[in-house]
Formats: structure tokens, C-alpha cells, sequence
């Protein structure tokens, strides 16, 4: 096992202010005295500069300072940019000519108070202080009500062995500020497993971030995770802080890891043993105080193997392993992960749908379910929408999964109010279970043929009905013509 040394927290960053105006004296008096007050003082020198600003801020800006009247527009335009950048954002408007129309103006618009010229510079930073404690009370309420809902609804659950299991690692290494390396297929729920980890740890109340690996092109993975300096490259107009630095004192899950370039593997693995990064384009490491957790769906070790990811990189992320097993080995879990989707897709759509009849839930737990749980909840999502009433019938599930194979024969289809055709209906059921059991076989007919309990001449003659293809290899017998007994 290897041990990772632990860098102490770092100190908050000052908080960064926007003040626009187009006096350049007051602009520089306003910096002083900010600047003297602790605030990161950014400035614009009119309207256009501050929608730039607020634009390519890599964090909204808590308070605005604006004046109300300026060349190239109005401070109503910046109130307006600011506010659509975050709600959270408090905005002070400065002017000397202050009316209840421009104050009744700005206060539909969401500013958080207007100040006339001259004024006394302690009255405004006062006034400032107060904009940002209401800025700082918004963002966490907002916070601990995403905090609440994720919780409530991204909580870990399964009562198989197999998630039992993992139930029981997630609590012993949640404390712990140990790697961790969580493999799976997709959709079986390894960013739900990251996040219960850090919601049980001792950083559950700061950032809990996630980056995937193969989402981004190579060229911005790495400012993406470390971070640039204004004019690192062509494009950067600002400076940003990587999301190892906007996770300070959190967590950070690597999702898809497996799909980093060799070259980043590299860097990440300094990373990993320094607890420092260096942005792109600069001289100087920043120390980082970051968990790390790493979610994959391929294959490492083939992949360690045949030279695509570093070996000391894997060793490093495999301090602790959570293999989480698909759905189709885990069908005890089913019937838990449908109930709290139906719930929560009937609320969201305001929907009396309380659950799903027998027949639906048994076609539920027959089906393969190849996408695994994230498959399962856009079943449930589509069958909440189409259900007329408070159950949701076979009726109202996908046709893949309504005519799964197994069961019963009455259990397959379900009979329409309006009556049907039962030549179409038993011809469909027929072409669903040739389709499923050459799958099963990898498109051996002979295999198929004994597990549909028919004979190799009556399977092929079905298929060649449906106009349905096999694996000829197994093609030998010579008798091709259709068998005698009856096939309806």
C-alpha cells in the first residue's frame, strides 16, 4: 500500500470584487481602499469591460460595485450580465444622480442597493460588507439545499450481498483520505459511490467535484485540472484555477481515468506524490489539499499491460478498490432502484404514479439491462410520462423489455383494451425470443435451437421466416428443406 503525504489546508483566497467606472480616479481610490478592506479588487473601465470581466471571472464575482451612468451604457446592463452569471451576485450601484425611478429601476432588477456622490468611503465599504455577507448566506443556503437533495436521492441502497458489501467499504474508507479506485460498466452508479464517500468523510462540507477524462480534448485537460495563466496559450484571456485548486479541501473524482493520455498520466502522478500543481504557463507550484478518487469502466490492468496506462499511476489510484457489479448480478436491487425512480419522476412531473403492477416489475427484473442502473432510470422516467394512471403497466415499458424472454407465456405480452391480431402478436413474440437466444449463443443456431427446445431444421426454418441471420458455421445439415410438422 502507499502512503500519500497530506499538504495543510490552504488559506482561503480573499474575495474578489468588480468595480466599474469610467473616472479612472475613482476607479484607483476605490482599488485602495478595497484593497485595504482584504477584497481582490478587479475593475472595468465601463460596461463592455464588465460584462468581459463577469464573463471570464472563473468564479462569479460576490459583489459588484457599479457606477449607473456610463459612456457606453448604463449600469442596469451590468446589474443584468452579473445577476445572469449567478443569482448570488449582489450588485451596488454608485450615481450622482440619483431618482426613485433609477432606484425603483434597479431594485426589480435585483441590485442590492444604490449610493449617491460623493459619499463617505466607510458608508461604502460598509455597505459592501453587507452586500457580500447576503451574497455568502444565498450560496450556502443554495449549497446545503443541492447538499440535502443529493443526498436524499443519490443515496447509496441495495440490499444484495453485493452491494452490502460495498455499503460496508464505503463507510470504513470514508474517513480515511486514502485513494480510491472504483471500477464498473457503465451506469452502475460509480459516481453515486464517490459522492456517498465524501458526504460521509470529514470534507462533506466542502467541494465535491467531477471531471471526465474523456470528455475533454487533450490540449484542455490539462488547464482543465491544473489550471493557466492569463496568456498561457491563445485564448487564455484570464487566469484559472484548475479544479485541484477549486477543490480545496474536498474531493475530486477523475470519472473515465482510464482515458488520460499518457502525457497527463505523467503529471497526475507528480501530483499525486508532491500534493503540488503547476499551471500551465507558470513558473511557480501551488500546494493542493485534495482528495483524490478515480471511477473507470475499462479494463485496467489489459490496459497496464499492453502499455496504455502507467503502472505506477495504477498503483498509486489502487490504494482501495470498489468494484461495483452490474445490475443483472445484483437483481435483488431492482425492485429498490425502480421504486425511488418512479417516486421521483412522478414528483417532478406532478404525476400520481405510485409503483408498477406484477407483470411489469417481473418483465422489469427478466430484462439484461446492458445499460445497468442509469438504463433503468430512463425506463422508469419515459414509463412516469406515459403512465395514464397510478401503476405502471407492461403497456408503458419499452417493447425490448415488455417481451424479454423468460417467463411465462402469458406473462410476455399483455392484452390491448381494443382487442389485437394474435397471427402479428405471436409472430412478434416469436421474432423477440430467435433474436434473444441467438444473442445468448453469440449467433450459434445449434446452441439456440436447444435453448429454445426446438429443432436445429425448425430454428432455421423460423429464421429464414423472419428473415433472420445466425452463424453459418454451424450450418451442417444437409437438409434444408422446412420440417413437416407444424410451426405456428
Amino acid at each position: 500500500m502507499i502512503c500519500l503525504r497530506l499538504m495543510d489546508s490552504l488559506p482561503p483566497p480573499p474575495t474578489r470584487i468588480l468595480v466599474v467606472d469610467d473616472e479612472p480616479g475613482l476607479r484607483q481610490m476605490l482599488s485602495i481602499l478595497f484593497r485595504r478592506e482584504g477584497y481582490e479588487v478587479v475593475t472595468a473601465p465601463g460596461v463592455q469591460g464588465a460584462k468581459e470581466a463577469i464573463s471570464q471571472s472563473p468564479r462569479p464575482f460576490p459583489v459588484v460595485l457599479t457606477d449607473l451612468a456610463m459612456p457606453d451604457g448604463t449600469g442596469l446592463e451590468v446589474l443584468a450580465a452579473a445577476k445572469q452569471r449567478s443569482e448570488a451576485t449582489e450588485v451596488v450601484l454608485i450615481t450622482a444622480h440619483s431618482t426613485l425611478e433609477n432606484a425603483i429601476e434597479a431594485m426589480r432588477g435585483g441590485a442590492y442597493d444604490c449610493i449617491t456622490k460623493p459619499f463617505e468611503p466607510k458608508e461604502l465599504a460598509a455597505l459592501v460588507a453587507k452586500a457580500l455577507e447576503k451574497s455568502e448566506l444565498v450560496t450556502e443556503n443554495r449549497r446545503l439545499r443541492a447538499q440535502v437533495g443529493s443526498k436524499s436521492d443519490k443515496a447509496l441502497i441495495g440490499k444484495s450481498r453485493a452491494m452490502q458489501t460495498v455499503l460496508d467499504l464505503v463507510e470504513r474508507i470514508a474517513k480515511a483520505r486514502t485513494t480510491v479506485l472504483i471500477t464498473g460498466e457503465s451506469g452502475t452508479g460509480k459516481e453515486r459511490v464517490a459522492r456517498a464517500i465524501h458526504d460521509r468523510s470529514d470534507r462533506a462540507d466542502k467541494p465535491f467535484l467531477v471531471v471526465n477524462c474523456g470528455a475533454l480534448p487533450e490540449n484542455l485537460m490539462e488547464s482543465e485540472l491544473f489550471g493557466h495563466e492569463k496568456g498561457a496559450f491563445t485564448g487564455a484571456s484570464a487566469r484559472h484555477r484548475g479544479l485541484f485548486q477549486e477543490a480545496g479541501g474536498g474531493t475530486l473524482l477523475l470519472d473515465e481515468v482510464g482515458e488520460l493520455p499518457l502525457s497527463l498520466q505523467v503529471k497526475l502522478l507528480r501530483v499525486l506524490q508532491e500534493r503540488r500543481v503547476r499551471p500551465v504557463g507558470s513558473t511557480q507550484e501551488v500546494d493542493v489539499d485534495v482528495r483524490l478518487l478515480a471511477a473507470t469502466n475499462r479494463d485496467v490492468e489489459a490496459d497496464v499491460s499492453g502499455g496504455r496506462f502507467r503502472q505506477d499511476l495504477y498503483y498509486r489510484l489502487n490504494v482501495i478498490r470498489i468494484e461495483l457489479p452490474p445490475l443483472r448480478e445484483r437483481r435483488e436491487d431492482l425492485a429498490l432502484f425502480a421504486e425511488r425512480f418512479v417516486r421521483r419522476f412522478a414528483e417532478e412531473m406532478g404525476k400520481d404514479v405510485m409503483g408498477l403492477t406484477p407483470d411489469a416489475l417481473r418483465a422489469l427484473e427478466r430484462y439484461e439491462f446492458p445499460g445497468n442502473v442509469r438504463e433503468l432510470e430512463n425506463v422508469m422516467e419515459r414509463a412516469v410520462a406515459l403512465a395514464p394512471g397510478r401503476s405502471i403497466g407492461l403497456g408503458d415499458l419499452p417493447s425490448e423489455i415488455s417481451g424479454a424472454a423468460g417467463g411465462s407465456a402469458t406473462s410476455l405480452v399483455e392484452l390491448p383494451e381494443g382487442g389485437c391480431n394474435l397471427d402479428d402478436v405471436v409472430g412478434e413474440v416469436e421474432r423477440r425470443l430467435l433474436l434473444a437466444a441467438l444473442d445468448r449463443t453469440g449467433g450459434v443456431r445449434k446452441q439456440a435451437a436447444k435453448l429454445l427446445g426446438v429443432s436445429f431444421r425448425s430454428l432455421r426454418y423460423r429464421l429464414q421466416k423472419h428473415a433472420i441471420s445466425g452463424d453459418s458455421a454451424d450450418d451442417d445439415d444437409p437438409d434444408s428443406a422446412p420440417p413437416s410438422e407444424s410451426l405456428a
